[in-house]
């Protein structure tokens, strides 16, 4: 994944609680709504985001713009770092990072939330690689529909009536049950965590 100058980064944080205690989750996504990189620190200040900026930076290459809120510890790394002239600050622009944390909310919902930092830091990394890998919001969403052929449980298309070969959206508000039933709806095999390991 190195070397794509052509992606725009949305950097954002949230505050997690962790035993009462506020920590907060850094994540850094894609133009495209993937999830890059996760990183877990107890404070929001310069050194946080210079340590998760240089994590993301040293992983994935240095892309061509990366849209922030007006944090001004993200400014001060930034400038420390060489790239402020990439920061791209402006209101509603990093609302596909703010979007892209309501699934890991939810599964924190679930989960009753997080006891141990180490914890917080493992499940991010972990939920991330899943929801990449299984996210059908992308470009590749209508390819994966069309490879498979028409969803079982439609009728077969007449002659120019391409409108029946798609198939139903995911159920995204419905948790791991939903995945589910997308999975089985788009005959994809599951993916376990030891194959994520590899």
């Amino acid at each position: 994944m190195r070397g794509f100058r052509h992606w725009r980064w949305h950097l954002d944080e949230m505050y997690v609680k962790i035993n009462g205690e506020m920590v907060y989750l850094w994540r850094a996504v894609d133009q495209e709504g993937e999830i890059l990189e996760s990183y877990v620190t107890r404070t929001r200040d310069k050194k946080a985001t210079l340590a998760f900026m240089k994590k993301a930076l040293k992983r994935h290459g240095s892309p061509e713009a990366i849209t922030t809120d007006g944090l001004r510890s993200y400014s001060a790394a930034m400038n420390e770092l060489g790239n402020r002239d990439k920061q791209e600050v402006r209101r509603r622009a990093n609302n596909r990072v703010e979007n892209s944390h309501l699934p890991f909310r939810r599964r924190e919902r679930a989960m009753l939330r997080f006891r141990q930092m180490k914890a917080l830091q493992k499940f991010a990394s972990v939920h991330a690689n899943l929801h990449n890998h299984f996210s059908l919001e992308r470009h590749r969403g209508v390819a994966v529909g069309r490879e498979l052929g028409p969803c079982p449980s439609q009728p077969r298309a007449s002659s120019g009536d391409e409108s029946a070969l798609d198939w139903p959206k995911p159920h995204r508000d419905r948790g791991l049950a939903g995945l589910a039933l997308t999975y089985a709806r788009r005959r994809i095999a599951p993916i376990t965590l030891a194959a994520l390991a590899r």
